[in-house]
């Protein structure tokens, strides 16, 4: 017996905003959105692996330490877009061999962005 892998992450986001969730997730990291079971969650694959949100009545946001990370291909189209959505992103906590940054979903659930550096593999 073992886990070979994570098969979704749920996170929550105030009732109603849907549509700003939708084009976050959607439209900005496009991630695809599929439709599964009834119910006002919304669904979408990250890979292999789903990201699930549901709307929360009385929403109060996560707790700062938990968030959701996702390795990307191309960080900086990611910032790129972010940006000029206007989002803002924490860039202050550097990872060794991993260029990354933070940014808050439309509800404020915390995502980290990171890839490796390969700029750094070369200079070593």
């Amino acid at each position: 017996m073992s886990i070979h892998s994570i098969n979704h992450v749920q996170l929550g986001f105030p009732a109603g905003q849907q549509s700003l969730v939708r084009h976050f997730y959607g439209e900005l990291l496009g991630l695809k959105e599929f439709r599964a079971g009834g119910g006002n969650a919304l669904r979408f694959f990250a890979g292999p692996q789903r990201v699930d949100l549901v709307p929360v009545a009385n929403w109060h946001g996560t707790p700062t330490p938990a968030h959701l990370a996702f390795e990307v291909q191309n960080l900086p189209g990611f910032r790129a877009k972010l940006l000029a959505a206007g989002f803002e992103l924490d860039e202050t906590r550097p990872l060794g061999g991993h260029l990354r940054f933070y940014v808050n979903d439309p509800a404020g659930n915390t995502l980290e962005f990171l890839e490796p550096d390969l700029s750094q593999e070369h200079t070593q």
